[in-house]
């Protein structure tokens, strides 16, 4: 994957983007949690009353909370409300407040300043004071030596400061081992009695909160929906663009190999790297930036808001990781080396179905349907094992991350049912610390998923790198040179010799020949000689071992490519056709070319009767690889496809072996006229094509061992009087 970075650096930004909003989207989701155990704790336990701090209270009640208050915390105290006395207030001001406190209209009634602020310590004190004055005015509760009926927060008042702080801090020490939680609670439904004897809406208290708390709680969900909306969209986007790249990168890359590196990667194998490899890649990318981001962050966060909330839980955490890295190591040493396999086998698929393909026709003939089917069958099974062992692995793995959740679901409750009890800790808090727990799972858990599918990914972005670093065998020229006009034309071999790659022969030994402009230069030899492959070191297909190759009077290794092949008109020895039209076809060389020019090519290259024989003529559709028109017609068109292009230089690539002899004869005066001035090269097996050349080549075994013209050779080589033997009668022997 590494190896891929340079084509990741373009989207940088997008992936800056996508990290920012994915932490976002983390703090939303930690935060979750926290208002929904509001909900529970402050909304539902509490009836909406968030701290043991009085938002209203009757003014006697006040004066009587001081009394368990020391001197500085009673002075802040008073400070901190406001009292509110029917005679003192306006009429409107007067009848304001009584709708909102009706025991307003009996006594006087003091209201907690909004710009009022407590520090830690007082609101500390002001608690176990609440706690203090509900344990008092409880029923059933007296002071030792207190008289039976006797209300304690008056038998407080008539005491001696001295001896009331005496008895207060007896009463407050009573308090010292209730843990601070019920010391609240209990603060905080004395308040509720208060509210509901000033005649305060209960009920409108706690859904005021609720729907507050509810509301934000749905506000940041949505803020959390549109970070993971966003945060799909610039994956998908981001990971698209690097799969478009990388495709177009291999393709590019594939397009420059010469020959010798296509002898490297079979065909299917080049296939499936720039599809299915590249497909990987891109599911990878998607995973790293939608999880591997995430994750971290989620499950770092989620430990420490546990740390923080102080809940003695964290070795259930602990405990439900180590299970789940466990479970996940032992899948890990299972899965990952058959991922390795996976890419290997589909290469496999692909190559036996590309030459079953290729070959029906072959196949239909020799009635081998049957055991073609065979190694079809045979590849897609092993395929198909492999695909399902991996897959039972994943479907097994869900369950058992499911049971192991609930499990600790289960004993989050069981543990946390005890802490309630004790008093040390709220349901929303469980709730709370069951959601936290679950989003550090599932860190792991998505994290685990990451770490089982790089592996499979890792070995498609190798397999593309092993493309993209192949340096082409052949490359253009740092300082390129110009062809000399006055050579145009002119094609020579100086002691030409060529292996190849990883060959232990030479395939061409020391060849030397000259091609002029204005006639015809045949090569002719038996199968396997090199004939194709010494033309095909003039469009430099290879690089020659020993030797050069010069046009127009320049080593072709010292020009550009494209300028090099924009002087050739090559017509390879198998026709290809591209899918399109007719036209689309002779113009594939020259899309500029008039319709004379068309014309032209396809009459000169015998092909005007059969493309006018069809209804659409030259928009005449043409098939995949061309098949559906005859091997003939595709000679045809690949001829005028030359043609058209109007070179220095054809080469014919034994291109007429599919003709008739009349076609073949009428095609090669018709060439003569048109290509008067231009250098011809042909390959062919037989006589007939090139008896009428002004120079033939006759190779053995890589060599040439006879020049001349077709009187001359039937005299001097015995090679190519062996062939003329096999082809001709002994009245053209004669001749």
């Amino acid at each position: 994957m590494l190896r891929l970075v340079r084509y990741i650096r373009p989207y940088a930004g997008a992936i800056i983007l996508i990290f920012l909003l994915l932490f976002a989207q983390a703090m939303i989701d930690l935060s979750l949690p926290e208002y929904m155990s509001r909900i529970v704790n402050v909304g539902i336990q509490q009836n909406g009353i968030e701290e043991p701090l009085p938002a209203v209270l009757r003014r006697a009640t006040l004066d009587r909370l001081k009394l368990l208050l020391p001197q500085a915390a009673a002075d802040r105290l008073e400070s901190a409300y406001r009292t509110l006395d029917r005679q003192a207030l306006e009429p409107d001001d007067y009848a304001s407040w009584q709708s909102r406190y009706p025991l307003l209209a009996s006594e006087p009634l003091a209201v907690l300043d909004d710009a009022a602020r407590l520090d830690t310590e007082p609101r500390t004190q002001l608690a176990q004071a609440l706690a203090v004055m509900a344990m008092l005015t409880q029923d059933g509760f007296a002071l030792p030596g207190l008289p039976a009926g006797a209300d304690p927060l008056d038998v407080l008042a008539g005491l001696p400061p001295e001896q009331r702080a005496q008895l207060t801090g007896q009463l407050t020490e009573r308090l010292q081992a209730v843990p601070d939680l019920m010391l609240n609670q209990s603060a905080i439904a004395w308040i509720a009695g208060e509210y509901e004897r000033i005649g305060l809406d209960q009920a409108a208290v706690q859904s005021r909160f609720i729907l507050k708390t509810g509301g934000i709680m749905l506000v940041i969900a949505l803020l959390g929906a549109v970070c993971a909306v966003a945060v799909g969209f610039f994956a998908s986007r981001t990971a698209a663009g690097v799969s478009r790249d990388l495709r177009l990168a291999t393709f590019s890359r594939v397009e420059q190999f010469a020959s010798a590196e296509f002898d490297t990667f079979s065909t299917a194998s080049l296939i499936t790297r720039t599809t299915n490899d590249v497909q990987q890649v891109q599911m990878a990318l998607v995973m790293l930036m939608r999880i591997l981001f995430f994750a971290p962050i989620l499950g770092t966060g989620g430990i420490i808001k546990v740390i923080n909330s102080n809940i003695a839980m964290g070795w259930i955490i602990a405990l439900a990781v180590a299970v789940l890295m466990t479970l996940i190591v032992v899948l890990f040493q299972v899965a990952v080396p058959r991922f390795k396999k996976i890419q290997k086998l589909i290469d496999r698929l692909n190559l036996v179905t590309r030459e079953i393909l290729s070959g029906l026709m072959v196949i239909r003939a020799f009635n081998t349907e049957r055991h073609e089917e065979e190694r079809f069958d045979a590849a897609n099974q092993d395929l198909t094992r492999i695909n399902l062992f991996v897959s039972r692995l994943m479907v097994l793995m869900w369950p058992l991350m499911m049971l192991i959740m609930n499990m600790v679901s289960l004993l989050i409750v069981w543990v946390g049912a005890k802490q309630v009890d004790l008093g040390a800790m709220q349901v929303g808090d469980i709730m709370a610390f069951i959601q936290y727990t679950m989003q550090i799972i599932m860190s792991f858990l998505m994290l685990s998923m990451i770490f089982i599918m790089l592996p499979r990914a890792s070995v498609s972005a190798q397999r593309i790198a092993e493309v993209l670093a192949v340096e082409p065998s052949i490359s253009d020229p740092a300082e390129a040179r110009d062809f000399d006009p006055a050579k145009r034309g002119l094609v020579v071999f100086e002691q030409v010799s060529f292996r190849y790659p990883n060959a232990e022969e030479d395939v061409l030994q020391e060849v030397s020949l000259t091609a002029r402009p204005g006639e015809t230069t045949a090569i002719i030899g038996s199968t396997g000689c090199g004939k194709s492959t010494l033309v095909n070191l003039i469009p430099r297909f290879y690089d020659v071992t020993a030797g050069r190759v010069l046009v127009d009077g320049v080593d072709i290794r010292q020009v550009p490519q494209d300028r090099l092949r924009s002087k050739i008109g090559y017509v390879a020895q198998r026709g290809i056709l591209f899918t399109g039209t007719v036209r689309e076809n002779i113009t594939y060389g020259k899309p500029e070319a008039d319709e004379a020019e068309i014309r032209q090519a396809a009459v000169t290259a015998q092909a005007l009767d059969f493309i006018e024989a069809s209804e659409a003529g030259f928009a005449t559709a043409i098939a995949q690889g061309g098949s559906n028109v005859s091997g003939g017609q595709k000679q045809r068109l690949s001829i005028a496809r030359a043609l058209v292009r109007q070179p220095d230089i054809y080469i014919f690539d034994d291109a007429f072996s599919a003709l008739d002899y009349k076609t073949d004869a009428a095609l090669r005066r018709a060439l003569r006229q048109q290509t008067r001035n231009a250098t011809i090269i042909i390959v062919a097996q037989r006589i007939g094509t090139i008896r009428h050349a002004e120079k033939i080549i006759v190779l053995d075994q890589g060599r040439i061992v006879g020049q001349g013209r077709h009187e001359e050779l039937l005299k001097t080589c015995p090679v190519y009087m062996e062939i003329a033997a096999s082809q001709l009668t002994e009245k053209e022997l004669a001749i």
